[in-house]
C-alpha cells in the first residue's frame, strides 16, 4: 500500500472516529504513482519533439512551394510575353507578304505595259520606215499641197515617233523603280519570316519553362500534403498523450485536493472536539485560503484545466467549480447549440483553472488586465496568453515548452495545442508570482 493510501486510510478512521458536523469527505479518488506520470510525459514529450521537426519541415517545404509559386507566375507572365511578340512577329510577317506581294503585282503591271508600248511603237518604226523611205507615210506625202505641207507633215510624224521614245523611257524608267520596290518587299518579307521563326522558338522554349515549373509546384505540393498528413497524425498521437498526461496528472491532483480537503476537515473536527470537550460546544473555523509556493500554486492551476481535457465547449459556461450550461449569442454559439450544452469558453476555463487562487471575471478582456503585462519573451507557465489586435476575443493558459490549453470554439472540446502567434497580444497576464 502507498504512502497515500495510508494517510488516506488513516484518515478515513479519523473521520469515523471523531464526532462533529462537518460535511463527510467522498472516497479518495485514484492516485496514479510517479514513474506512471514520468512515463507518459516522456512519451508526450518525444511526440511533442517529433511534431516540432515536422513542423520545422513543413515550413520549410511551404518555403519552397511559395518560391516554386513565384516561379510559376514568373514562367506564365515570360510565356504571356512570349506568345504576344509571336502574335506580333505573325503579324508583321502577314503585313510583309501582303506589301511584297502588291510590290510584285505593280512591277508585273509596269513590265507589261512596256511590252505593249514597244510592240506599238515596234509596228510604227516598221510602218514608218522601210529601206530608209518613210513607207507608212506615202499617204501623208501624197497628199501634201505644198513644199511647206510635205515638210511640216514629215516633222509631225518625227515628232511622234520620238515621243512615243520618250514615253517608253520614262516606262522603263517606273518599271525599274517598282522592281526595286519589289526587292525591297521581298527583303523585308525575309526578316520579318526570320523574325517569326525566332518568336515561334522563343514562345516554345517558354511554355516548356512554365510547363516545367508548374511540374515542380505540383510536385512539392505533394510532397507537402504528405508531410501535412505525416504532422496531423503524429499531432493526434501527442494529443492522445497529452491526454494521458493530463489525466494522470488530474488524478493526482484530485487526489491531493481531497487529502487537502480531508485533512482540513480533520482539523477542523479536532478543533471541535476539543472545544465540546472544554466548553461544552462552540463552532468550527473555516477554511483557510490556498497558500504555499508560486510554483506549487501554478502546477494546482494547470492541473485543474488540464483535468478539463475533452469537455465540451459552451459559449459562457464554467465557473470557480467547474463547467456550467452554456447561454445564447443570437448567431454561431446558438446555431452549434451551445445553450444546450455543459462545458466551458475559453474565459470560463480560466477562472475554473484559477479558482481558489484568484477571482476572474467572466470576459477575457478583463482577464487580460487582472494581472501583470509581461513580453511574450518572458512567458512562463500559468501566464494567460490573449489575442485580438485591435479587441480582444480569445485567451488560453500557457503550459510551457510552447504548449498551451485552450477552450478553442462552438463545436469544439477543451484541448492542449501549439502557442499560436497569429493575432496574440505581444504581452502576457501573469496572475501568480
Amino acid at each position: 500500500m502507498s504512502r497515500w493510501a495510508v494517510v488516506g486510510a488513516w484518515a478515513l478512521a479519523a473521520t469515523f472516529g471523531v464526532a462533529g458536523t462537518a460535511a463527510a469527505v467522498p472516497p479518495p479518488p485514484p492516485n496514479p504513482s510517479d514513474s506512471e506520470i514520468s512515463s507518459s510525459q516522456t512519451q508526450a514529450n518525444a511526440k511533442a519533439n517529433e511534431v516540432g521537426q515536422l513542423t520545422n519541415q513543413l515550413a520549410q517545404a511551404e518555403t519552397r512551394l511559395s518560391d516554386l509559386a513565384d516561379q510559376v507566375e514568373l514562367k506564365e507572365e515570360q510565356a504571356n510575353k512570349a506568345l504576344v511578340d509571336q502574335q506580333t512577329a505573325e503579324d508583321a510577317a502577314s503585313q510583309a507578304q501582303a506589301d511584297a506581294d502588291a510590290a510584285r503585282r505593280e512591277s508585273d503591271a509596269a513590265a507589261q505595259q512596256i511590252e505593249v508600248a514597244r510592240k506599238q511603237l515596234d509596228d510604227f518604226i516598221a510602218g514608218s520606215f522601210q529601206q530608209g523611205s518613210t513607207m507608212g507615210s506615202i499617204s501623208a506625202y501624197l497628199t501634201s499641197r505644198s513644199p511647206q505641207d510635205l515638210l511640216a507633215r514629215a516633222q509631225l510624224l518625227s515628232s511622234v515617233s520620238g515621243s512615243q521614245l520618250n514615253a517608253l523611257q520614262l516606262m522603263e524608267q517606273a518599271q525599274t523603280d517598282k522592281s526595286n520596290k519589289d526587292a525591297a518587299a521581298r527583303a523585308a518579307l525575309e526578316v520579318a519570316q526570320q523574325k517569326q521563326a525566332a518568336a515561334e522558338a522563343a514562345k516554345r522554349t517558354a511554355d516548356a519553362a512554365r510547363a516545367a515549373a508548374v511540374q515542380a509546384q505540383q510536385s512539392q505540393a505533394a510532397q507537402n500534403a504528405t508531410l501535412e498528413a505525416d504532422k496531423n497524425s503524429v499531432e493526434q498521437q501527442l494529443y492522445a498523450a497529452q491526454q494521458r498526461v493530463a489525466g494522470l496528472q488530474g488524478q493526482r491532483q484530485r487526489y491531493q485536493d481531497w487529502l487537502a480537503q480531508k485533512q482540513r476537515e480533520d482539523e477542523q473536527r479536532a478543533q471541535q472536539a476539543a472545544l465540546t470537550a472544554s466548553k461544552g460546544g462552540g463552532g468550527g473555523g473555516a477554511a483557510p485560503p490556498p497558500s504555499g509556493s508560486t510554483s506549487s500554486l501554478i502546477d494546482r492551476v494547470i492541473a485543474r484545466a488540464m483535468s478539463q481535457l475533452g469537455v465540451t465547449y459552451a459559449w459562457g459556461g464554467g465557473n470557480a467549480y467547474g463547467p456550467t450550461r452554456g447561454i445564447h449569442d443570437g448567431g454561431v454559439a446558438d446555431a452549434y447549440g451551445d445553450y444546450r450544452k455543459i462545458g466551458f469558453d475559453c474565459s470560463g476555463l480560466m477562472i475554473y483553472a484559477y479558482g481558489g487562487v484568484v477571482s476572474l471575471p467572466h470576459y477575457s478582456g478583463y482577464q487580460y488586465t487582472a494581472g501583470r503585462h509581461v513580453p511574450l519573451s518572458q512567458m512562463r507557465r500559468g501566464d494567460l496568453l490573449f489575442w485580438g489586435s485591435s479587441d480582444i476575443h480569445h485567451v488560453a493558459l500557457y503550459l510551457g515548452n510552447g504548449m498551451m490549453i485552450e477552450a478553442p470554439e462552438s463545436g469544439m472540446v477543451v484541448r492542449v495545442t501549439p502557442v499560436r502567434y497569429g493575432d496574440i497580444l505581444p504581452y502576457a497576464t501573469r496572475l501568480v508570482g
